[in-house]
């Protein structure tokens, strides 16, 4: 993969802020969703929740569902408008197979000053130019599940065409759905989809695990399940209302010398045991992530 330099210096983050979408300065910024299915819909979901008008919004769907129409007609948003004009910011949510179907039918709406702005997996920013090439520029990005309930975080990079204020527009549209990273270069989105984006999958095997140790030590299913996920829910929750405090202070404070929990803890934090196991997964996960891209 080609890494293309972002617009801002190396290494340039917007941390933990969620941006607004009713911001001033986007006030006149027109988007287009295409798609709106669990993570589309969710975005426009969390656009109108913030006060964006739905006149600034047109989404394209070919098979809407009636949630979807609903939610348009209740947030004043164009559901499939017959006339195509160029906007602002193109948001691509479809599924990363149907671009090549899709791109000839959808490229007339980006024009000189449009950002194209995907949360296709594999997509590359290079792909993304050659099937709209009238757009000014173009962004990558990689959000992941729990922007379904405006939990997620994404983090994107942009092929270094756009103007500042483009990339910060396209920020604000990835921001309704969670926290932002913008990246320094696209190389970094197949690292981050190995961690973040499919990292929910770890969280929720961690808790299928401690289910099932706890039906080893003889307590019922329903009761061991209800354990482990009730665990995971409350140590996230934790993580969330303190985000200044590391993963590992948190860790240490709830491990009494001697007690229980660092029994455990001397089991999972071997030398070959959970640290080693996760890097190994994670890594999979990245070179996967590579192929997909190539």
């Amino acid at each position: 993969m080609t890494d293309v330099p972002d617009t801002d210096p190396p290494n340039a983050r917007l941390s933990t802020t969620r941006p607004s979408g009713t911001d001033a300065s986007d006030a006149r910024d027109t988007v287009l969703l295409v798609g709106a299915g669990r993570m589309g819909g969710s975005m426009l979901e969390g656009w109108l929740a913030q006060g964006v008008s739905g006149g600034r919004i047109a989404v394209s769907d070919p098979q809407p569902s009636p949630a979807l129409t609903a939610l348009c007609r209740a947030g004043g948003v164009a559901l499939n408008p017959p006339a195509v004009h160029p906007v602002d910011t193109l948001v691509l949510a479809i599924k990363p197979q149907a671009l090549e179907a899709s791109a000839p039918a959808i490229a007339s709406w980006a024009g000189p000053g449009t950002a194209v702005v995907s949360i296709l997996a594999g997509r590359t920013l290079a792909d993304l130019a050659a099937r709209f090439p009238r757009a000014a520029g173009c962004v990558r990005a990689m959000p992941n599940l729990p922007a379904s309930v405006g939990r997620g975080i994404t983090g994107f990079a942009s092929d270094g065409r756009l103007s500042p204020e483009a990339v910060l527009r396209a920020e604000r549209w990835l921001g309704a759905v969670g926290r932002v990273e913008r990246l320094a270069h696209e190389g970094e989105i197949d690292m981050v989809t190995a961690v973040s984006g499919s990292g929910p999958a770890y969280v929720f095997l961690l808790a299928e695990a401690l289910a099932r140790a706890g039906e080893r030590l003889g307590l019922s299913p329903d009761l061991a399940a209800r354990l482990g996920r009730a665990t995971v829910e409350g140590a996230g929750e934790l993580l969330h209302r303190q985000p200044d405090v590391p993963p590992a202070t948190l860790r240490q404070n709830v491990t009494s010398p001697g007690g229980t929990t660092a029994a455990a803890l001397a089991v999972l934090m071997a030398d070959d045991a959970l640290g080693p196991l996760l890097d190994r997964a994670v890594e999979a996960a990245f070179r996967r992530a590579q192929e997909l891209s190539r």
